[in-house]
């Protein structure tokens, strides 16, 4: 069974609760892929394998700009949802 949750519901929880949980999740997410990403990235280049260092270091910065997105959506939440 893979780690991943991308789809998580919580039938209880009101939709902008769930949209905050949601968003902070895929936050975290991505910004753990991209360190990932990162260090895949430094050991191409330790075996001189650049071109594909270079294309982990842009799924790293893609997945950080989506990221930007996602903090976007985040602030047009209302500020007391917890």
């Amino acid at each position: 069974m893979s780690a991943h949750h991308h789809d998580e519901t919580h039938s209880e929880m009101p939709f902008d609760h769930k949209l905050k949980k949601l968003l902070e999740h895929w936050i975290k997410h991505n910004t753990d892929h991209a360190v990932t990403y990162r260090n895949w990235a430094e050991k191409a280049k330790a075996k001189d394998i650049v071109e594909i260092a270079d294309l982990f270091e842009d799924a790293a910065r893609m997945s950080l700009k989506v990221n930007e997105t996602f903090q976007q959506a985040l602030a047009l939440i209302h500020p007391d949802i917890t």
